[in-house]
């Protein structure tokens, strides 16, 4: 989450809600402030953003469509392969249609988050996720003939 200007706010917190923080501040490798406006700013989002969480990925934290292992990025290329045909994207996922414009208006409000992760995901290849993934294989579909 790409930050411009800030302001200093103080805030007081429980003994044990001020560990969590500082736990997941640790686990990312983040400071307890970084935290802690990390999670404000999803929480806002959540807010005023339908069906939308947030989740730690290989990628870090993305934004994901409730209910769905879907990150929002992922159902952007959906709609994008069906023409932007929210209706027919809310039917290849078995969804009701709203998922699918929640996803699309995510995606219009934080375009260079969602446009990001697409451009990530384009740049993986076969030998990165082999670096990765060293168990991983490579193998073609053999297609059978039908009598």
């Amino acid at each position: 989450m790409k930050q411009t200007r800030s302001i200093v706010l103080s805030m007081r917190l429980p003994a044990e809600t001020g560990r969590r923080l500082k736990r997941i501040a640790n686990r990312h490798g983040w400071t307890a402030s970084d935290a802690s406006a990390r999670l404000v700013e999803e929480g806002l989002r959540r807010s005023e953003f339908a069906f939308l969480d947030f989740r730690d990925s290989p990628a870090g934290r993305q934004a994901y469509i409730q209910g769905s292992s879907l990150a929002v990025w992922e159902v952007l290329l959906l709609l994008r392969s069906y023409k932007e045909n929210t209706k027919a994207v809310a039917q290849h996922l078995e969804w009701p249609e709203t998922k699918v414009r929640a996803a699309l208006h995510y995606a219009e409000a934080f375009p260079e988050e969602v446009e990001g992760a697409i451009v990530e995901n384009s740049a993986a290849d076969f030998d990165s996720l082999k670096r990765m993934l060293p168990q991983a294989t490579e193998f073609a579909v053999k297609r059978t003939k039908r009598n």
